[in-house]
């Protein structure tokens, strides 16, 4: 083999190792999350408007509540949640509602998010039974909204939030744990 011929090859080498280097790192995580509890959310619901079998529209009734080490207070109307069935079994959350603190600023909040049952968890929740996380796929991502200086800080977060009960029938309700995502 020739000089020329082995740098050349050399050299095809190394452009190949280097981009197959390049490659690798720009698919690798360079970042990662990490969670803080905000508070943990409860709402009560009425019975659900019904316009098709897509759509059901909950009313977050009085006794609604949000409590954690920064923030809590009572849900005040208007709430409710627009829930949307899927064709792939799946529903879609649209959440809006607002929070008084104790110390009387108003915090609006919102969410969509994803519910997914199995045939038993659906069964189970429709029979009245209390699901919990551990029972179904059920994740929200919250975000906020107050002219309040000392929660203007919610203003500038994103959050999650991950149910920790749910009923329907008599005696509706939701409960989230809700935190923000660093």
């Amino acid at each position: 083999m020739s000089l020329l011929s082995y740098l050349k090859r050399a050299v095809a080498m190394g452009i190949g190792t280097l981009l197959f280097g390049f490659a690798s790192v720009c698919s690798a995580q360079s970042t990662s999350v990490s969670t803080e509890y905000l508070m943990t959310l409860y709402a009560p619901l009425d019975a659900p408007q019904i316009i098709d079998n897509t759509l059901f529209i909950y009313n977050v009734r009085d006794g609604g509540w949000a409590k954690g080490p920064k923030i809590s207070g009572k849900l005040i109307p208007p709430g409710a949640d627009w829930l949307r069935m899927m064709p792939a079994g799946n529903a879609r959350l649209d959440v809006r509602l607002t929070l008084k603190t104790d110390d009387g600023a108003l915090v609006y909040v919102t969410y969509n998010g994803i519910i997914s049952h199995t045939k038993e968890s659906w069964d189970r929740l429709m029979k009245g039974e209390v699901l919990t996380s551990k029972d179904h796929y059920f994740m929200t991502a919250p975000t906020m909204q107050t002219s309040a200086e000392q929660y203007a800080w919610l203003n500038h977060v994103q959050c999650v939030g991950k149910i920790v009960e749910v009923k329907v029938g008599d005696n509706s309700y939701v409960k989230y744990d809700i935190f923000i995502v660093r």
